[in-house]
């Protein structure tokens, strides 16, 4: 029988960074509220933590729910958290009726209060997207290891036409100078040594005053104890001067940059209404590498658009050899409903789909093994993040955040000094250089 007042739950967070970051926070929530954390098919409560992008996310949603069915007929109490949640709304509890509790978002701070109405025998749902006050409501992190997420944007005014996240998750919105700033504080108190600040538009992110992203990382790099920076994911409409300076002049802010593209063709490019042509891609790509040589750039690409030709497949392969990426996503297109894409004419045909993203991941895996073994016999320092596979094996990263695996005495969090010995096209070996005695 199931235990209407749940005493032990699990997280499961699907997609990207932002959905980890949040998994992260409700079981922050629900640790305040004394539950404890458990494996799946041990908890009381199980909350999938889903993610819209993919082909069929709604679908394997609930497949994921009917899995949770146990042996013995029982079920957990199961909540549907995320942008599936709040794209599908009403319709979970309908079609499934095991579902106790369904929560967009921009509303899980609210959860806590949705477990107790859930344990009460009724049904709790809340997919309204109010600005940020979700953040306010948030305990602090109790656990927290030496990389941390922090949100710092949510939202998107772009409306790609093939994306559902202006939908899911609103429109664009940044959190408050302070409220970043003593977060982060916190962070860093806690053990964190490296900060990721993640937005669906993270270089959009601007202050009470109009300050930009630029000026709050140049604030974080004074924060004692904090050594390294990131930012995910950039629009390139929002790549300013003051930022690609910042690259030149922060030096926590580490040389890495994801500047998601999409395709290399200009008609495409507005089918898409990405309003950035190839060009101007290219041109902000110019920009960094001036301010910082030795930047890593990243990307995303979208294949099989509708209605694109051989030509236009061609012309994304031109842009990835131009730019030599480090590291790379690629995926077919798959129609999110809602979206006008999904009502374009000429959706190109799946097995054409197929061959082209054989092409390009096979280039993007090409460039990124060139990266990785360019690094070798660098020096170069690596945060320590986790236990590797053998004894006395730690795994951190470089600052170009590559996984880096070596034998050392160190401790998790500590920031090391490596040479580089072999690379692969996922990870890279490296051995801890010794320090001479002053």
């Amino acid at each position: 029988m199931i235990d209407r007042n749940p005493k032990t739950f699990h997280v499961k967070s699907f997609g990207c960074q932002m959905n980890a970051y949040d998994g992260g926070r409700m079981a922050d929530l629900l640790e305040a509220q004394g539950l404890t954390a458990a494996a799946a098919g041990d908890a009381d409560l199980v909350v999938l933590n889903t993610c819209h992008i993919r082909e069929k996310a709604a679908e394997k949603v609930y497949s994921d729910i009917g899995r949770l069915k146990r042996e013995d007929g029982s079920r957990p109490m199961i909540a549907v958290a995320g942008c599936v949640a709040q794209a599908e709304g009403e319709e979970i509890p309908r079609r499934a009726p095991s579902v106790d509790i369904v929560v967009g978002p921009q509303a899980y701070h609210r959860l806590p209060q949705m477990v107790a109405a859930a344990a009460r025998g009724g049904r709790a749902l809340d997919t309204e997207m109010p600005a940020t006050a979700k953040f306010g409501s948030l305990p602090p992190r109790r656990r927290q290891g030496p990389s941390a997420f922090l949100t710092v944007q949510e939202g998107c005014d772009k409306f790609c036409t093939y994306c559902v996240v202006p939908y899911t998750r609103g429109a664009e919105i940044s959190r408050g100078w302070a409220a970043v700033v003593d977060e982060a504080k916190a962070l860093v108190d806690r053990g964190a040594r490296e900060i990721t600040l993640l937005g669906q538009n993270v270089n959009a992110w601007q202050s009470e005053e109009g300050r930009g992203l630029d000026h709050l990382i140049r604030a974080l790099d004074r924060i004692p104890g904090l050594q390294r920076i990131r930012y995910t994911t950039s629009h390139p409409n929002d790549m300013t001067e003051g930022l690609i300076r910042a690259h030149a002049e922060v030096g926590t802010l580490m040389p890495y940059l994801h500047l998601p593209v999409q395709s290399g063709s200009g008609r495409v490019l507005k089918a898409m209404n990405r309003s950035h042509s190839a060009r101007s891609y290219l041109a902000i790509i110019e920009r960094v590498r001036a301010a910082r040589a030795d930047i890593a750039i990243s990307g995303d690409f979208i294949v099989g658009f509708p209605g694109e030709t051989d030509a236009e497949f061609e012309d994304t392969l031109k842009i990835v050899r131009a730019v030599n990426y480090a590291q790379a996503y690629s995926f077919k297109y798959s129609p999110r409903p809602g979206t006008p894409a999904a009502s374009m004419g000429d959706q190109v045909p799946a097995e054409l789909m197929d061959e082209r993203l054989q092409r390009l991941q096979a280039l993007l895996g090409e460039q990124q093994l060139a990266f990785n073994r360019a690094t070798v016999g660098r020096r170069t320092s690596v945060l320590l993040e986790r236990q590797g596979k053998k004894p006395g094996q730690l795994i951190g990263k470089s600052p170009w955040l590559q996984s880096v695996h070596l034998e050392t005495d160190a401790a998790i969090g500590d920031v090391v000094d490596v040479e580089i010995l072999s690379a692969g096209p996922n990870s890279l070996a490296g051995a801890e250089l010794v320090k001479q005695a002053a």
